[in-house]
């Protein structure tokens, strides 16, 4: 085996955790106001705790949603999450729901909503677009490890494989790098995972079944070695968790939605703002545009950078970090000259070439927004259009 030259770790979190439900919920209304009027704006955010969910925040739309529907939307989604049971503490059916929305500041609409002219950004910001070759999603290994063991972990819940589990838990994987940057082993597995009282004096079963059912099924066996340490449910019994045992907010997860931390990260969370917000259609953006880099062979990684001026269309900068991988390209050309040349990266420009109208955001908030087959940024079709670029 190489030897190891560096350990990256990164974590996942199931849509049971308390801040996941947060997002799930603001990206469910964010797509109930999108799906009858697509120009909606909207900045939803959601707070739980024990038997207690509440809305609030900035929508301007013509969809017409009542507060009774928006009430019937949180519920639903709670209990489709798994939060249907009075012994959980936060119970969809009977959890006190409060709604805080209000209209958006016209202060903030008149820099997005300029008529004829092209869109402005609708805030001040910069961010963050990541790709690598590591896996086969394009994205960093660790992330990408840690988001299949906590799916994993949620679908032998609900298809009851694994009976006394509960909707909240976390992974978190350590991976050993050679000094070339490959991937070698585990150094470190932690699985915590929210259970009901059968199994609080019965952590060694537990253990057991996480290892059989979940480890096996997800992680390579090659990267298991002797040498990798397992932790599971490390305190011990977790038998209280989600909302009921910490808090939840929207936008506090926001390294688990981008690249584990593998990436640099402009702040800006997702979940509850619609597509005019560049802290969330320029995120996607950035990946679509350093995914197509990387899977054109331009370089084998590859970091964008977009930052905005609220109001104003073009970006104010673009940056590409290839990390000293790229290819040699032909005439000197720079990497933001062929950004520019073959992507639009203005609001407007951003959503029409993803479709951002059209998109059920709701999936995008349970196991991270990116290297998820089927979503519009995922796409590899500026390939070719690319590969010109190759000396």
């Amino acid at each position: 085996m190489s030897e190891i030259y560096r350990t990256f770790t990164s974590e996942s979190v199931t849509q049971g955790h308390p801040d996941k439900v947060a997002d799930i919920i603001s990206d469910a209304i964010l797509d109930a106001y999108m799906a009858q009027d697509k120009n909606s704006h909207v900045a939803c955010e959601t707070c739980v705790t024990t038997d207690f969910c509440m809305v609030f925040g900035e929508i301007t739309s013509t969809a017409d949603i009542s507060d009774d529907e928006i009430e019937k939307i949180i519920r639903d989604t709670i209990i489709e999450i798994g939060y249907d049971n009075p012994d959980l503490e936060f119970d969809g059916h009977t959890c006190e729901v409060v709604n805080r929305l209000h209209a958006q500041s016209p202060d903030i609409n008149q820099g997005v909503d300029r008529g004829e002219e092209e869109s402005g950004a609708g805030d001040q910001g910069m961010m963050f677009g990541f790709a690598t070759n590591e896996t086969d999603s394009l994205m960093p290994y660790p992330i990408d490890l840690a988001h299949k063991l906590t799916n994993k972990l949620t679908e032998l819940r609900e298809s009851g494989e694994i009976p006394y589990l509960r909707p909240d838990g976390k992974a978190q994987v350590s991976v050993n790098y050679d000094k070339n940057g490959n991937v070698i082993s585990l150094d470190a597995v932690v699985l915590s995972t929210q259970h009901d009282e059968t199994m609080s004096d019965n952590q060694e079963q537990l253990k057991s079944d996480i290892r059989e059912k979940l480890f096996k099924a997800v992680i390579p066996d090659e990267l298991m070695t002797e040498d990798t340490k397992e932790h599971i449910n490390p305190t011990g019994k977790f038998e209280i968790g989600g909302p009921h045992g910490d808090a939840g907010l929207t936008g506090r997860k926001i390294i688990v939605d981008t690249y584990g931390g593998y990436a640099r990260h402009g702040g800006g969370a997702f979940s509850g703002k619609d597509c005019t917000k560049v802290d969330r259609s320029a995120c996607y953006m950035a990946r679509y545009i350093a995914k197509n880099i990387v899977a054109s062979g331009l370089a084998e990684k590859c970091e964008i950078q977009l930052s905005y001026a609220i109001g104003v269309a073009e970006p104010t900068s673009i940056m590409v970090d290839t990390f000293g991988t790229e290819a040699e390209i032909i005439d000197n050309i720079s990497f933001e000259q062929i950004v520019r040349e073959n992507f639009k990266v203005t609001p407007d420009g951003i959503i029409e070439t993803l479709g951002l109208r059209n998109v059920s955001y709701k999936q995008t908030a349970k196991y991270g927004h990116f290297g998820i087959v089927g979503l519009p940024w995922e796409k590899t079709d500026k390939i070719e259009d690319l590969k010109k670029y190759i000396k």
